[in-house]
């Protein structure tokens, strides 16, 4: 197979690998699984984030980038690498160009710290771009036009809200409460109320299942199982949509706010198309029932989810390859 170039949307809690003409094909969780004594890494993916919160002392199951950003250096590199080879075969003939998606707010070190992880995973050539340009491109929203177009995009660790006109950003604003802080916000708010201990993974559960971002009684109740915190046996308690909304309230709020602070910066013409043409939500937190009710609420704009907002970054990735030439100079950087 003669992949030649390869998008990734290196997020927090998923990865995924876009191929120009084939579109997604793999869509797995950003977990490495690595062994305490020799350091090796033992599993990637989905396969390790099975053993998250079940794993013995000497071995650690856990995610490498922290609020969009590498938090250990090696290990995502490892996991780099297992998605390049996945994607071209390990007997590749060509070194492929690579871009990777990044935070908007990263530093020039987080930058060169993604640029260097994907050279050493055996990129040619490697491009970064922010992610929501990428997920701009990849919503279908027209970026090099001269109208203001804003994107919100909600992922694991971090939510970027860009206003884009003229293939550039105009404004913007990066704050690192997403979809982690959400779950976290949830395992929190359990312990509190029901002295129960819950892991990521049940709080995640709870908030796909049961929750919203506005109160929502059609979304019901879920049972969960957990240790209680008093006597340190198995408990099983029941959750209701009521309590998942108070739950999440001041992290949404958090977002808001960012969303709101980019639009009192905004320049009055691309103020006036934002107001007519709306804001667009894309990432893992787009999929969180009634946030765009939420958002139209809190600021008077009218705001739309994406269509396959889990795909869009990695879309405007493979977008952006697909015409290296035409964004290479507006959106890029490369090494």
């Amino acid at each position: 197979m003669f992949v030649k170039k390869i998008g990734i949307d290196l997020g927090t809690t998923n990865t995924l690998v876009y191929i120009p003409q084939k579109g997604v094909i793999i869509n797995e969780p950003s977990v490495v699984a690595v062994s305490v004594e020799d350091n090796k890494v033992l599993a990637v993916g989905n396969e390790a984030r099975e053993m998250i919160g079940r794993t013995p002392d000497s071995i650690v199951a856990s995610k490498p980038l922290k609020d969009g950003v590498i938090a250990d250096y090696r290990v995502t590199q490892a996991m780099l690498s297992y998605f390049i080879n996945k994607a071209g075969g390990k007997f590749r003939i060509f070194r492929p160009e690579i871009l990777v998606s990044v935070p908007a707010g990263i530093t020039s070190t987080e930058r060169r710290a993604v640029i260097e992880a994907a050279i050493q995973s055996g990129a040619k050539m490697a491009y970064i771009a922010k992610q929501p340009v990428l997920a701009a491109i990849g919503a279908g929203i027209p970026i090099n036009s001269p109208v203001g177009n804003m994107i919100v995009d909600i992922g694991g660790g971090t939510t970027d809200v860009a206003i884009i006109s003229l293939g550039g950003i105009v404004a913007w604003s990066s704050v690192k409460v997403a979809g982690d802080k959400l779950d976290r916000a949830i395992a929190d708010y359990i312990k509190r109320k029901h002295n129960l201990a819950i892991g990521d993974r049940t709080a995640e559960e709870i908030k796909i299942q049961i929750g919203s971002a506005i109160l929502n009684p059609e979304r019901g109740s879920i049972k969960i199982k957990g240790r209680d915190l008093i006597e340190g046996l198995p408990k099983i308690i029941e959750v209701t949509n009521k309590e998942v909304v108070e739950a999440i309230s001041g992290e949404l709020k958090e977002i808001i706010r960012a969303i709101k602070s980019v639009l009192q910066i905004t320049p009055p013409e691309l103020s006036a198309d934002i107001m007519d043409r709306g804001m667009f939500i894309s990432g893992g937190g787009a999929l969180l029932s009634n946030i765009d009710d939420l958002i139209t609420k809190a600021t008077g704009v009218p705001c739309y989810v994406a269509s396959e907002p889990l795909l869009c970054v990695a879309k405007g990735a493979g977008m952006v390859l697909e015409n290296l030439e035409v964004y290479k100079r507006s959106i890029m950087s490369k090494k």
